[in-house]
């Protein structure tokens, strides 16, 4: 891999490149094939991009900014009317053929061992066949997701759902009627197509929705633009934001204030937008507070139990191989975790993954024997 000649296809001088590696950009051989991985956004390249052996790209997908109130953002960032997409509950993928094999990137660009083997036995090779340099771009979802496990989707395991295509070497994603008709093509599963609206009544319908989609346990819904010129915006339930909280606070220490900022601020907006009567904001406060103090409650319970406080997941794979990969993956990303022996189930083996969670381990201790924050 000529670092020059990778320079040369990212637009960038051979010099700063060479200054970037071992900082920003990494090298990496395992899991195969070889590759450069951006760690951080840098002279317009997104984070999470990556450069093959084969100086093949796959740009890093582009974060996608979020709207606070519907309906100015509406009008403001559109000019016509506006597609609207399921929002799915999982971790990000970009599903690509490199050297003859399928690999399932990760938003930060890792090849996770666990999804490349989803990936695999859900995507046809035909599409990279016909298509060598096609780009799929997608979620991961379902209870044996061990980033973000959800009992919401029709699943047992984890499946992939298509929801943008992009191509290698190429930053642009090519829209979304392109990419509902090439998973009908295909046979692969796609998010779900609410329809067009216009911008009049986008927000209203839109409204209907989320909390159609809030009741039903899942995230929200990404706004896109019918002739793909703009960028996407994407806005998510109460419900969604408040399992995230329950989630966060049960590792408290472990996530950053602005993760939690974050979402206490969004309810704040979309209560005074949906004009709530006082019943409903009521409720929306119970649910915020719940959210945040019962999962809390219930770690420092657990600790003084003399419980270690655990995140803990599972999977399903079909090669043993596989787990053993994915607890190398999580290994070097850094990530501190015991594997419990496999299980032979319907489909494959089931295997308990217990994260160690070090810093609310630690903190809760701390406090609970007395030591001041």
């Amino acid at each position: 891999m000529s670092l020059g000649a990778v320079a040369e296809r990212l637009g960038i001088s051979a010099e700063r490149m060479e200054r970037m590696l071992g900082r920003v950009v990494r090298s990496s051989d395992w899991p195969a094939p070889r590759l450069l991985r951006f760690d951080k956004a840098v002279s317009g390249i997104e984070a999470g991009t990556v450069v093959f052996d084969r100086d093949e790209i796959v740009y890093g997908y582009p974060k996608i900014r979020r709207a606070m109130m519907l309906e100015p953002a509406i009008r403001r960032h559109f000019s016509d009317g506006v597609l609207v997409e399921e929002k799915m509950n999982g971790h990000n993928v970009r599903v690509a053929n490199v050297g003859g094999e399928t690999v399932a990137l990760t938003r930060g660009g890792f090849i996770c061992p666990y999804s490349t083997e989803v990936a695999r036995d859900q995507i046809s090779p035909e599409i990279f066949a016909d298509h060598p340099e096609i780009v799929l771009c997608g979620e991961m979802v379902g209870p044996k997701n061990p980033y973000v496990p959800k009992e919401v989707y029709p699943t047992e395991s984890m499946d992939f759902y298509l929801f943008d295509v992009s191509r290698k070497g190429a930053r642009e994603m090519e829209g979304s009627p392109a990419t509902h008709a090439l998973a009908e093509e295909y046979g692969m599963r796609s998010v779900r197509l609410f329809g067009e609206f216009g911008i009049e009544g986008a927000a209203a319908e839109i409204e209907e929705i989320i909390k159609d989609l809030g009741a039903q346990g899942r995230e929200g819904v990404v706004i896109k633009d019918p002739a793909n010129l703009l960028s996407p915006i994407k806005y998510t339930s109460s419900e969604s934001n408040c399992r995230d909280l329950e989630f966060a606070f049960r590792y408290y220490n472990d996530y950053g204030l602005d993760f939690f900022f974050s979402r206490v601020v969004r309810e704040g907006f979309q209560a005074v937008e949906w004009s709530e009567a006082e019943d409903e904001f009521q409720e929306r406060c119970l649910r915020l507070g719940r959210s945040m103090l019962s999962s809390m409650r219930e770690t420092v319970e657990a600790k003084m139990a003399g419980e270690p406080i655990v995140q803990e997941v599972e999977i399903l794979v079909r090669d043993l191989q596989t787990a053993k990969d994915f607890e190398e993956h999580l290994r070097r990303m850094g990530v501190r975790a015991a594997f419990d022996p496999p299980r032979v189930s319907p489909g494959g083996h089931l295997v308990k993954i217990k994260r160690l969670v070090m810093s609310t381990n630690d903190k809760t201790e701390s406090v609970i024997e007395g030591h001041l924050w």
